[in-house]
């Protein structure tokens, strides 16, 4: 009877381990990559004012970073793959395509996101899903403040970030009085705003704004409401071919050159813009970037191996494409799983180092912390070449570029 006895109670232990074994198995089973694929998604603009600074560059720079994680482009064992639209700079067509994404076509991430309403959109969704969101193109600080969720990151800059360098930088010039032309959408309405409280607590004043349409060809009249306001400073809370117009229309018409000593100054403007505004019209810009592509030998060595690709050199936008990507993909590798939230653990966990940024961090509101630079635009005669653009005035440290996190309105943040 003992001998039975032992038999049966060992039958049952074994049978006891096999069912925890079982669901081990099936515990790191479903710890794994989903859907046997690990699938980034580049929702970007590629025909609108951004096109030039996000668009087919950020794919590039996706692409890149794929290669750089592993040759074979796998992880855990598995295959990157990447897919990419034009969400046209339209609320409902990102929302759309990032909740087919999501429910249909596998997709884990999805970066860029150029303009502020696409990304608002888009991290919410993200969130919804179970997915993750990271903003490299979109820059209204509200992302990581009344927006900000567990499942979104802010990558390279934002409005806080852009106005804090560019107006302090001229305050400390003595330029007090400012006038703004704003963009009429989110991206735009948030930098003004940043960028009147920097104003305004340096000791300066604001003397009036006005707003544009996204995508205005004729910048005439608003240049000339500028013009007339008499403020030492004109700010540019626009971007992309926006600036790039505002610039050249305002140097056509003889403003901020000769006797006419008001400053212009684009609050966000990207190498592409200056390099197509042409060293004459953008001369002596002062300008704050989170990545410039002749800042030391890593950064030249990525942006070369970028420019064999597209033939100029990376913007601030496709840079952090590059970034968030590789970053990704290294907290997938070490969660041992694509499932959001762990993956979003190992990634606030880990210190961003690679060749666009280094010593990041990213906050518990989502917010990537780094240095950011400001530059001023050389003048012809200073340029060795056409994308020899830039002369680095000063390293701005991240907890002095970024909005201190006492200061956030995220919810998620504890206080």
């Amino acid at each position: 009877m003992a001998a039975a006895g032992q038999q049966g109670f060992c039958g049952r232990v074994a049978r006891a381990l096999a069912g925890v074994l079982a669901v081990s198995c099936v515990a790191v089973q479903a710890a794994g990559i989903s859907d046997g694929v690990v699938k980034i998604g580049v929702l970007t603009d590629m025909s609108g004012v951004s096109a030039d600074n996000s668009g087919k560059g950020s794919v590039a720079a996706a692409e890149l970073a794929i290669e750089d994680f592993a040759k074979d482009k796998k992880v855990l064992g598995k295959p990157i793959e990447l897919i990419a639209a034009d969400h046209q700079g339209k609320t409902d067509i990102g929302a759309n395509l990032a909740s087919e994404w999501f429910d249909t076509k596998q997709v884990d991430m999805i970066t860029d996101l150029t303009f502020s309403n696409v990304a608002l959109a888009v991290q919410k969704i993200a969130d919804d899903k179970g997915k993750l969101a990271l903003v490299t193109g979109a820059g209204s600080a509200t992302i990581t403040n009344e927006n900000c969720n567990k499942s979104t990151v802010h990558w390279m800059y934002d409005t806080y970030a852009l106005a804090t360098g560019t107006a302090k930088a001229l305050s400390a010039q003595g330029l007090k009085s400012w006038y703004f032309i704003t963009a009429d959408y989110a991206f735009g309405q948030a930098l003004e705003k940043d960028a009147r409280a920097i104003v305004e607590a340096t000791g300066g004043k604001v003397l009036g704004s006005v707003k544009h349409p996204v995508s205005s060809s004729d910048m005439s009249s608003y240049l000339l409401q500028a013009q007339s306001s008499k403020a030492q400073v004109i700010g540019l809370a626009n971007s992309g071919a926006d600036t790039l117009n505002t610039i050249k229309q305002a140097r056509e018409f003889g403003l901020g050159v000769g006797s006419n000593k008001q400053v212009f100054t684009p609050l966000l403007a990207l190498i592409t813009e200056v390099h197509g505004m042409g060293l004459d019209n953008a001369q002596g810009m002062y300008i704050t970037t989170g990545f410039y592509w002749d800042q030391d030998e890593q950064t030249r060595a990525f942006s070369r191996r970028y420019f064999e690709r597209m033939k100029k050199m990376p913007s601030m936008m496709q840079a952090a494409v590059y970034s968030a990507v590789l970053h990704y993909l290294k907290a997938v590798q070490a969660a041992g799983t694509d499932d959001a939230q762990a993956v979003m653990v190992k990634m606030k966990a880990t210190e961003v180092n690679d060749a666009v940024v280094r010593k990041g961090h990213i906050r518990d509101d989502g917010r990537l912390v780094h240095d950011m630079l400001l530059v001023q635009v050389k003048t012809p005669a200073e340029s060795k070449g056409p994308w020899d653009l830039y002369k680095i005035k000063s390293v701005i440290p991240g907890d002095q570029a970024f909005q201190p996190l006492a200061l956030s309105r995220c919810p998620l943040v504890k206080k």
